[in-house]
């Protein structure tokens, strides 16, 4: 469709969702839609779970919302919707808090904001979202202010609808002057939230103190209008321009709130607690708002240790954002980085951000207090990977040893920075993993915020993250290889399971050339099942499930074939690796290869290209780099 045809139906489809009647009109649709009158707080909570919501294997939320943008950070995102948002859409004591984000750079707390405020954008053009105001009200108000104190509890008794906050200077003024105090005539609107026209979503981001006006937050007399008016403290004098003013009956966002000046949190106090604020010479100016801020842990430590903030730490909700710690996540981060920058059309080759999110999640885990356990056991526990001898509890022990793991480390920036780096000097069309550690290596001499001691470990982190590349890129060509020799793996595995079979069944075999009766094949079996480190003790247990598997397939009318047991196909393709491994060691590094070593190259580079995701330069450097591993 032509971008001008489908720019003129987003106008149609914004006009037919305009509304404007009178505040009578206003509560007969309320009667309907009671939702229509939910708090700042209700509606985001509302607006996260309109998304939808699942539950993991180990019982944690994740939410849709948060879904595509923020990786690995579900622990933290369900901590934040149920003991925050939640709550506070109950109107518990928590919606009179602060929400402060606190975690290390580039750990995804701007993103979250811009989440919450894109969403809120989003969610006010749909039906369950919607938001009306008093006509031309600057600060949005919620036409329910204009029902007076003394009647919200028979309106609440007949509608279900509590009504929090008070009527406008400006607006008190208007309904007497304008509608001669009929509050059933005042005129009612539905409104879009929207950053760019300063509706419902307010920023404010501290610049110079001296420089900073207070009239940022909370607006500022118009004096080109005192004349007509004649005095400052008639509402209709004063511009209700103010950050908190735009951010009313939605999202305010401070960004490095704790950089700013005290005067502009001064402010914060009362709205925080009492729902109110003042500003000019008027009454205290009601706000329905979540305010959320963010800032660096460092600053936090610095803000809680000076006793003159006591007042306004014992208002904030403090919810830790720490970086992603899941393997699998960090490599998503990195992927949707790379799609949103100019470097999309470089090829990356397989396990290249794999191996790169290795090095970052190494360098934010620590040490377990049970010995036993590796930082790179850990990297793959905390992923969902199994680990032999570990299970979810133990995982689940790990988590809760340390409160603050994932608060430092590499930032994904870093890599990002790095790899672009690495593409741009040599001018690369197609990268591998050993150009990006290269990259990362390099890159720890010219990074200022790194210790000595940081620096040793994380030259010891790229170096487990190269030996993992190197057990990668062996298995990558063994399985290349192996499928080039795809009827012999099918031919050893019947073998084996022929042999099993016979095992389990106390039964003997028939040699198919002589017809003789035979003892099942003990030393192929074995020689199989050590390739992934089956005991002599538990090789009737292995074997045993096996037989099981291939029964239940046959239950179900399906034949057990070389892909129904991850395990056993492992086995087979290492076994006749291991079989070919001097064939694999002379093909890849002969610099002369006869004709048919070329053959069996071009076959297996095939291979790699078609079905493992790699190009022709990619697959020819891990060739020639497994070769060089085959041969030391």
């Amino acid at each position: 469709m032509d971008i001008l045809k489908k720019i003129q139906d987003h106008r149609e489809d914004q006009k037919k969702l305009k509304w404007e009647g009178t505040f009578a009109d206003y509560l007969d649709l309320l009667k309907e839609r009671p939702y229509l009158a939910q708090s700042a707080h209700s509606r985001v909570y509302n607006m996260i779970k309109h998304k939808g919501v699942t539950e993991r294997e180990d019982g944690v939320k994740t939410y849709s919302f948060f879904s595509d943008a923020l990786y690995g950070l579900d622990e933290a995102l369900e901590r934040l919707v149920e003991e925050y948002f939640h709550p506070a859409a109950r109107r518990l004591d928590v919606k009179k808090r602060i929400l402060l984000l606190m975690g290390p750079v580039s750990g995804g707390k701007s993103t979250l904001v811009a989440l919450l405020k894109r969403g809120l954008e989003e969610y006010t053009l749909t039906d369950e979202g919607a938001v009306y105001a008093i006509k031309g009200c600057p600060m949005h108000e919620d036409p329910l202010h204009l029902i007076p104190p003394h009647l919200r509890s028979d309106f609440e008794e007949q509608y279900g609808v509590k009504i929090e906050g008070s009527l406008s200077p400006l607006n008190t003024m208007r309904l007497e002057k304008e509608y001669d105090g009929r509050i059933e005539d005042v005129m009612v609107e539905r409104i879009f939230f929207s950053e760019d026209k300063r509706t419902g979503i307010g920023t404010f981001s501290p610049s110079d103190p001296k420089s900073q006006d207070i009239a940022d937050l909370t607006g500022s007399i118009d004096f080109s209008t005192i004349a007509e008016y004649g005095s400052e403290s008639d509402p209709r004098a004063y511009r209700f321009d103010g950050e908190l003013n735009k951010a009313n009956r939605g999202i305010m966002e401070f960004q490095e709130m704790l950089k700013c000046d005290e005067k502009f949190l001064w402010h914060l106090l009362s709205l925080t607690q009492e729902g109110n604020f003042k500003a000019g010479r008027f009454a205290l100016i009601s706000a329905d708002e979540l305010i959320v801020a963010h800032t660096n842990e460092s600053e936090y430590r610095s803000f809680i240790a000076n006793k003159k903030n006591e007042a306004l730490h014992s208002r904030m909700i403090v919810m830790p954002v720490p970086y992603n710690l899941r393997l699998s996540e960090e490599e998503r981060i990195y992927e949707k980085m790379i799609k949103e920058s100019d470097i999309k059309d470089v090829h990356i080759a397989p396990h290249t951000l794999r191996v790169a999110a290795m090095f970052t999640v190494l360098s934010r885990l620590k040490e377990s207090n049970r010995g036993s356990i590796s930082l790179l056991k850990k990297m793959y526990l905390y992923d969902g990977q199994n680990v032999e001898g570990y299970s979810d509890a133990d995982v689940l022990e790990m988590k809760k040893e340390y409160a603050d793991e994932g608060m430092s480390g590499i930032d994904p920036r870093y890599v990002i920075n790095r790899i672009s780096s690495t593409i741009i000097k040599k001018e690369m069309t197609s990268i591998n993993a050993l150009d990006v550690l290269r990259s990362l290596k390099d890159g720890l001499d010219s990074h200022a915020s790194i210790s000595k001691d940081d620096k040793e470990r994380y030259l010891n982190f790229i170096s487990i993250a190269r030996k993992e590349y190197d057990e990668i890129a062996k298995k990558e060509v063994q399985k290349a290889f192996v499928y080039s020799y795809e009827e012999s793996a099918r031919t050893l595995m019947e073998n084996y399971l022929d042999n099993v079979e016979a095992y389990c069944n106390k039964a003997k075999l028939h040699d198919p050339l002589t017809g003789d009766e035979m003892h099942p094949d003990e030393k192929l079996m074995r020689s199989i099942e050590e390739q992934i480190g089956i005991s002599e003790n538990a090789k009737k247990a292995f074997r045993e499930e096996i037989l099981i598997r291939i029964s239940a397939y046959a239950r179900k009318g399906k034949k057990f074939n070389y892909q129904s047991h991850e395990r056993l196909r492992e086995a087979i393709q290492k076994k006749l690796f291991a079989d070919l491994k001097d064939v694999v060691k002379i093909t890849t590094s002969s610099k002369t290869p006869d004709e048919q070593q070329l053959k069996k190259i071009n076959e297996v580079v095939a291979t790699l290209i078609d079905e493992y995701g790699y190009n022709s330069t990619s697959a020819n450097e891990l060739l020639r780099y497994v070769g060089s591993l085959l041969n030391r």
